[in-house]
């Protein structure tokens, strides 16, 4: 049997999915390091190329893991012939890591490790010495340790089973940071808050924020950075001073948007986004498609043979639509009240909500993913 249901929207309407969330109607206060990143303090990615060892005969089975260890070798004094090197038991990899600011030298970072070639696993390999260098070239950190794999792999001649990605996995604490790189907010007199999510309003409210305790310390540059000027008298140590700044707390504003996720079926709204008059009409067509086959026998030594004749039941059924006027100014809370009162499911909001964007009566920004 099949059956299959399709959601007819008069006027404003689709297909949808399933979920939907909306916020309070008031913005709650946040601290300012929730809100922004300090300029100029940030992570760093490295990247390097480097030899797993130690495979049970899942590793590489081209050359270039050959040619890694002939060079490693001869690092050591060894000429060997590549013609004589035969393992399956190594695999090249790109060995990856982020660099946090204010790490120090001797300092330990996680490293990540993937295949590059065409190994199956790198369950049991020890990734060897791999220097890890950053965009301009220099080494930063050196890398080497045993790989952590989340998943296994096991195989027979007739099948096997397998559990996530075997192929990739870390090094906990496997990379040793070598090189720092300096950072110092506050030391040429100012410092400078960058927003995570740039708005004019969120930033003239932390300026002003600042401002209450700092007369005239704090302004605006442009919507996503507010540049403070720090006091002569806490100028050699700017750090308390950045620490007392982050814990200030702020009333964010924010954009009406409605995010849509129509992959997903997720619906989330703002709490800013209002609507204005608009009618909606909602039904639903229901078609229903089932199969009952049907064997025809023949008569007795009539030499015929048994054949299954298809036979297809469809009832179409269509409920009674329903319209319903949304007010102007319509809040969240109030609309999705409305769209549940038509008997809107989750499932026809997207659509309605296109729609009304499309009529013009939406008054937020519509995103669809």
């Amino acid at each position: 049997m099949m059956k299959k249901t399709f959601c007819v929207l008069c006027l404003l309407f689709g297909v949808l999915s399933s979920s939907i969330a909306f916020g309070a109607s008031l913005q709650p206060l946040v601290r300012i390091k929730d809100l922004t990143d300090l300029q100029g303090v940030r992570e760093n990615q490295l990247v390097g190329m480097g030899l797993v060892v130690g495979l049970p005969g899942t590793g590489d089975k081209g050359d270039m893991p050959l040619r890694m260890m002939q060079n490693m070798a001869r690092q050591y004094g060894l000429g060997i012939d590549l013609k004589a090197i035969k393992s399956k038991n190594a695999a090249v990899v790109s060995v990856t890591a982020q660099l946090p600011p204010f790490v120090r030298p001797g300092q330990t970072v996680d490293v990540t490790v993937a295949a590059m070639g065409d190994a199956k696993s790198l369950q049991g390999g020890m990734l060897l010495q791999t220097p890890l260098r950053a965009a301009n070239g220099s080494v930063y950190a050196v890398a080497q340790g045993p790989l952590l794999v989340g998943g296994y792999e096991v195989a027979g001649q007739a099948g096997g089973v397998a559990k996530n990605i075997t192929t990739a996995g870390i090094v906990p604490g496997g990379a040793i940071v070598e090189r720092d790189v300096p950072m110092s907010p506050g030391r040429g007199g100012q410092i400078t808050f960058q927003l995570k999510n740039p708005d004019y309003t969120t930033a003239q409210r932390v300026a002003d924020t600042i401002n209450t305790l700092y007369y005239n310390a704090a302004q605006p540059l442009d919507a996503g950075r507010v540049e403070v000027r720090v006091p002569q008298g806490l100028g050699g140590n700017p750090s308390r001073f950045i620490a007392e700044l982050e814990n200030l707390e702020v009333r964010p504003d924010a954009v009406a948007r409605v995010v849509v996720n129509e992959r997903t079926g997720t619906v989330v709204m703002g709490a800013d986004v209002r609507i204005s008059t608009v009618a909606v009409a909602h039904g639903n067509l229901t078609v229903r498609i089932e199969e009952n086959p049907e064997a025809s026998q023949p008569e007795p030594f009539s030499g015929g043979e048994t054949a299954i004749l298809p036979r297809t039941d469809v009832e179409v059924t269509e409920d009674s639509g329903q319209l319903l006027e949304i007010p102007t100014n319509t809040n969240v809370r109030e609309l999705v009240e409305a769209l549940n009162g038509v008997g809107a499911s989750p499932r026809d909001i997207i659509s309605i909500l296109q729609a009304i964007d499309q009529a013009g009566a939406l008054y937020g920004e519509l995103v669809i993913q």
